[in-house]
């Protein structure tokens, strides 16, 4: 079992940034990648940037790309999210994901290519 724990949500004016990040534990050798996704009210789940464990391949939605970066340190078991040119639209809860499923570097956005979730971290951003 992997356990993570988000920190880093909060309220920001819009043009502003934020820094999300996402605590591992557990059995964390099994992880082959990890990843952000987010929600709206009313909204499915949406797959906003992932990275390969090792840092081989990152993958980002187009509606984050140029303002959004994941990265990770490994040593610490920490996955982030760093956002700038926050826009209102990215208002909403978001989810750090990690998976052992080794699914295809083509699905890395794609909810159910994950099997352990966090609970979730909130973001606001006023216009």
């Amino acid at each position: 079992q992997v356990q993570l724990v988000e920190s880093g949500g909060g309220s920001v004016q819009a043009g502003g940034s934020l820094v999300l990040s996402c605590a591992a534990f557990g059995y964390t050798y099994s992880v082959d990648y990890m990843g952000w996704f987010r929600q709206a009210p009313g909204k499915e789940r949406e797959g906003v940037a992932s990275i390969d464990v090792g840092g081989a391949g990152t993958y980002y939605a187009d509606s984050v790309k140029g303002r959004f970066t994941i990265s990770q340190d490994n040593a610490k078991n920490t996955l982030y999210l760093q956002m700038s040119s926050l826009k209102p639209e990215d208002t909403a809860m978001y989810y750090c994901a990690a998976s052992s499923l080794r699914a295809s570097r083509f699905r890395r956005l794609a909810p159910e290519a994950y099997n352990y979730w966090g609970q979730g971290t909130q973001v606001t951003v006023s216009s």
